[in-house]
């Protein structure tokens, strides 16, 4: 059976939906339909979400399960009518740290994901067109690189470099290992005088192909044996030149970048 599970916010509801998946992992084997609710900023909208969420559960013979960031308090008392299962975060996290801190919040929606941090924005779009413009190789600004990935086709360099830019205002460039690169099994000239800077990532060959296929379906560039002499040479490669590495088989966007900072202890110029 599938539950359905609404995230509703106040503003874009990004904060619902990763806290609402985040527990949401936790319960294998369960389907869920996924709903956000964006913007829902007055009464009337607050109503006609709880007449959505009454509606579903009618349908479908279950109570649907919601995620609230709502900060208003007119509107939260709202979403509580709702015949479902309410999460309410603010009221979870929020009141307990009012309790704590002795002092009422402010009670601002829109703060988590605004621009009242004009630095901090700023930073961020510096570092997202740096990344864009030292996408696979173009460019080859990298000495104002906070860091430089490497890797083959297809390993997660590009989102990575976007993420770190967009969440940390880190400066990341990427350098794919064309055909050319592999086949002399060096290290490019281009990155030479930044070796301190280089962070490969590793990929498994079944992976690869997986992803690859879905590009490419039943090229050269797709097939097991090219994959696996690409990633074999790429290993080759960093070892030869003492490059740290990380596997990103099975880790998400957002695990790679926070492995990277780790790994590399750079110091994020925003926080996310």
């Amino acid at each position: 059976m599938t539950r359905t599970v609404f995230f509703v916010s106040d503003q874009t509801g990004v904060t619902a939906e990763t806290m609402g998946h985040s527990l949401l992992t936790q319960f294998e084997g369960l389907q869920f339909r996924a709903v956000t609710l964006p913007f829902v900023s007055s009464i009337d909208k607050a109503q006609e979400a709880v007449r959505r969420i009454n509606a579903v559960g009618t349908e479908e013979g279950a109570r649907p399960i919601v995620f609230s960031t709502l900060v208003q308090d007119d509107l939260r008392l709202v979403i509580r009518e709702a015949k479902a299962l309410v999460l309410d975060f603010f009221e979870v996290f929020v009141g307990p740290m009012e309790r704590e801190l002795g002092t009422r919040s402010t009670h601002s929606s829109g703060k988590a994901h605004g621009i009242s941090d004009s630095v901090g924005y700023a930073a961020r779009i510096d570092a997202t067109n740096y990344a864009l413009s030292n996408d696979d190789g173009s460019n080859r600004d990298y000495w104002k690189a906070d860091i430089v990935l490497v890797g083959v086709s297809r390993s997660g360099k590009t989102p990575t470099c976007l993420y770190l830019a967009m969440q940390y205002g880190i400066f990341a460039a990427n350098y794919p290992l064309t055909d050319d690169d592999l086949e002399s099994a060096g290290l490019p000239s281009a990155l030479q005088p930044h070796k301190a800077k280089l962070f490969g990532l590793r990929i498994t060959p079944s992976r690869l192909q997986q992803i690859r296929q879905e590009r490419r379906p039943n090229s050269r560039y797709a097939s097991l044996p090219q994959v696996q002499f690409e990633t074999r040479v790429a290993d080759a490669i960093f070892q030869r030149n003492g490059i740290r590495v990380l596997d990103t088989t099975d880790s998400s966007i957002e695990e790679i970048s926070a492995r990277i900072l780790q790994s590399t202890g750079i110091e994020r110029r925003v926080r996310p």
